[in-house]
């Protein structure tokens, strides 16, 4: 697999001169099979949606867009996603399922209709399909999708782990898991559905938001530390860990220090990198 990493800020975009080098645009991730030119897969739909048109060199999108769930970090870039919006392209799209059984064209409309946005889902150019995905596994696009609910604030959210047959990786770009008690270092549980998520896959993308220190004034915000993340990856055997979904305030030079102090890590760590924008990882 190649993983292209299109957005990895969270909650909102970061522009500006502080932020070049790790990129501004939020959660997005595009998944091609090795023997592909281009994506197939896509998780997430933040602003980083954007940078995945230049992936396909002028063709149009044919594959899937999963969303890990419907905060506007993860869904703002769909109406701009160019190679999706266009008469020739096909893509479905799968969000998690709703306890009010509301249809995925539903849900989305409602952030994405008159007066909040010019036009509804239904508006894009191509042949859309949109459903709802309950925890469990899929195919999709030549791909084996394992999908678990894991905790965060303000509605169903999902992790996913992704697999070819050869390669697998883990996207759990939002998760809380103080929510479900503080676990061994007061970071939160490391609890079974993300264990499984993140069990010797070769790469982890996970949510990074926070620094430990940060953890007890916010957390209750719906996201995870570093530590926390690198903790996971170690406790599941994980080859790598991709730290994502940064704090929209955190500088170019914040994370560079941050990278500095995993790039020494003690012996048992998996290899850990701070995601930046544009990166492409081969598995």
């Amino acid at each position: 697999m190649r993983v292209h990493l299109c957005g990895v800020r969270g909650s909102t975009p970061a522009p500006g001169a502080d932020f070049l080098r790790y990129g501004g645009h939020t959660s997005c991730v595009a998944i091609a099979h090795d023997d592909a030119a281009v994506p197939a897969l896509i998780l997430d739909a933040g602003t980083g949606l954007r940078r995945a048109t230049t992936l396909l060199d002028g063709r149009p999108f044919e594959g899937a867009i999963l969303l890990t769930h419907l905060h506007w970090d993860h869904v703002h870039g769909l109406p701009f996603f160019r190679g999706g919006d266009r008469p020739d392209a096909r893509v479905t799209l799968l969000l998690p399922v709703q306890d009010s059984g509301e249809s995925a064209m539903s849900v989305l409309a409602r952030g994405m209709s008159p007066p909040h946005f010019p036009i509804g889902p239904d508006g894009l150019r191509g042949d859309w399909t949109f459903g709802t995905l309950p925890p469990g596994q899929l195919k999709a696009e030549g791909f084996t999708v394992e999908v678990r609910e894991v905790p965060h604030k303000g509605g169903r959210t999902y992790g996913y782990r992704v697999s070819d047959g050869h390669s697998v990786v883990t996207y759990i770009p939002d998760h809380c898991p103080t929510v479900l008690g503080p676990g061994p270092e007061g970071l939160g549980e490391y609890h079974p559905a993300a264990l499984d998520l993140a069990a010797g896959a070769d790469l982890l993308i996970h949510d990074a938001f926070l620094l430990a220190a940060e953890v007890p004034a916010e957390a209750s915000f719906g996201h995870a530390a570093v530590e926390y993340a690198v903790g996971l990856g170690a406790r599941a055997g994980a080859r790598q860990v991709a730290l994502a979904h940064h704090k929209p305030d955190r500088t170019d030079a914040d994370l560079d220090l941050l990278a500095a102090r995993f790039a020494a890590g003690p012996p048992g760590l998996p290899d850990v990198i701070v995601g930046a924008e544009g990166g492409i990882l081969d598995l």
